[in-house]
């Protein structure tokens, strides 16, 4: 690196996943970063926690191991003998009065065998699915809801009770407003050149794009599992992360809410005003949250500003519960998922003793599950009293899995505007807002709302962000050098 690109400046402001990715890629390249979060806490969604006395994951609990930004980020920061794949991942489907077994041979809810169905759909609904094969070739434009498509191919019933609580309980959004090609792009694409739905699906399992798999993962060596978690919960990650920026050279400042975002002069430094002080830096990296970030680019980037305030989340809390193991019978799997068209509170459950050994290991007195409230349009749920969603959880468990015991500790745990929705359009909505952007020098914007709301997708973006920053320092530095001395940087 250049001595001259060592000593910029850049200020990335948000702490979650993807802002601290994106500081320690800065970082790492031998930039000078400050991060600034608003809160008192770095991470997110990502929240270490306790119940009982006992260590729990109470925001994301995995990361998809079929992607490498996770797991090479964990691995980066001293966390790569701690990720730990699923004790195990048997999960159920409670629907039509009882759990029924997940499906295998689909993509997010999207079937490519009728045949896997026979104990989740009514025989009607089984021979909609069919009726895929007897249906001529569907033309996609550029974007299509996922739901609507799969509805017109296969039927309702196999988008109300598989793709719905798969794909909607993703994004804690609609399956009938889900951009198919933001947020399946492997199907969207094999949609467009494969005469029905079914044979689309079975192209992108032959191409090893299908999720959940058990192969998915088997380049990570942790057991093949498409999905990892790390011990003592994914919520360590932003702490290591944090102590690795800081080792080398980073600062972090939390309680530090970013009010103002202006370029001093043209082709000057950024000003970020925050908490009462002001920092200058030569680029900013901006991982807030959509409405955050729009109030901050309306003078200077108004295009992309527009667009980031039109940005719907979703709300949802999770509760988290603890019972004397005793008192729990045999539960199945690793937990269970809840169509919303069946009318209950909860849309889904996890055994979180069963699903991870370090939690088993760190209560072995205690049983610990999590059940999950709210989705898009269902804002009102999630506000409801502790006391409420945590009696409304005990109602649909023990219904759904005979679970009658009480709870000797309980937790809320509310992700407001957690959950950026992806509908129709959304992958054009984002290149309006970077093509608004990249056309500010030094700045550049990261975070769930742009490339999926997962957390490898979410460092992927912190990581996207500050390469092009990098990029941009030592285009800056290679004119300059050229400028002083003609020729420089050619081969003589």
């Amino acid at each position: 690196m250049n001595a001259d690109t060592r000593t910029r400046h850049v200020v990335v402001v948000g702490g979650g996943i993807a802002g601290l990715a994106a500081a320690h890629r800065l970082v790492s390249a031998g930039l000078r970063v400050t991060l600034l979060e608003g809160g008192d806490r770095l991470g997110g969604k990502l929240l270490a926690g306790e119940i009982a006395g006992a260590p729990v994951d109470l925001g994301a609990e995995s990361l998809l191991a079929r992607r490498p930004e996770a797991i090479a980020l964990a691995r980066a920061v001293g966390l790569g003998d701690r990720l730990r794949p699923p004790a195990t991942t048997t999960a159920s489907v409670w629907t039509r009065g009882t759990l029924r077994p997940m499906p295998k041979g689909h993509v997010m809810g999207v079937p490519g065998d009728p045949a896997a169905l026979t104990e989740l759909l009514s025989d009607e609904g089984l021979r909609r699915v069919a009726h895929d094969r007897d249906l001529p070739p569907a033309e996609i434009g550029e974007d299509i809801a996922i739901g609507a498509y799969v509805a017109e191919r296969m039927g309702h019933e196999v988008v109300d009770r598989l793709v719905e609580p798969l794909l909607g309980g993703v994004y804690a959004g609609d399956a009938y407003r889900i951009s198919m090609r933001a947020a399946v792009p492997a199907l969207f694409a094999a949609a467009r050149t494969h005469p029905t739905l079914t044979d689309a699906v079975r192209a992108v399992q032959r191409a090893g794009a299908a999720t959940p798999s058990d192969a998915a993962g088997a380049a990570t060596g942790l057991g093949g599992s498409a999905f990892l978690g790390i011990e003592g919960g994914i919520g360590t990650l932003p702490e290591a992360v944090a102590g690795a920026i800081r080792a080398a050279g980073g600062e972090i400042l939390t309680l530090m809410p970013v009010t103002g975002l202006r370029r001093v002069a043209d082709g000057g430094p950024w000003q970020v005003d925050a908490g009462g002080r002001e920092f200058l830096a030569d680029a900013v990296v901006l991982a807030a949250p959509a409405w955050a970030a729009a109030e901050l680019l309306a003078t200077e980037a108004p295009v992309a500003a527009g667009e980031l305030g039109s940005v719907e989340y979703a709300s949802m809390a999770l509760v988290t519960l603890a019972f004397r193991r005793q008192d729990v019978h045999a539960l199945p799997g690793s937990g269970f998922l809840v169509p919303p068209v069946d009318g209950h509170t909860i849309k889904a459950s996890t055994f979180s003793s069963q699903k991870w050994q370090w939690v088993a290991d760190g209560a072995p007195d205690l049983f610990l599950l999590r059940t999950s409230v709210g989705r898009y349009g269902e804002e009102e749920q999630v506000f409801r009293d502790d006391a409420d969603l945590v009696e409304a959880s005990l109602k649909d468990l023990a219904a759904a899995a005979g679970l009658t015991a009480r709870p000797v500790a309980t937790t809320v745990t509310r992700w407001t505007g957690g959950l950026p929705q992806y509908p129709v359009g959304h992958l054009a909505r984002v290149t309006r807002i970077r093509d608004a952007v990249a056309r500010v020098p030094g700045l550049r914007v990261a975070g769930a709302v742009y490339d999926g709301v997962g957390i490898p997708a979410c460092i992927a973006s912190g990581t996207r962000a500050a390469d092009e920053i990098a990029a941009g320092f030592a285009d800056e530095i290679i004119a300059t050098s050229s400028t002083t001395h003609p020729g420089a940087g050619h081969c003589p």
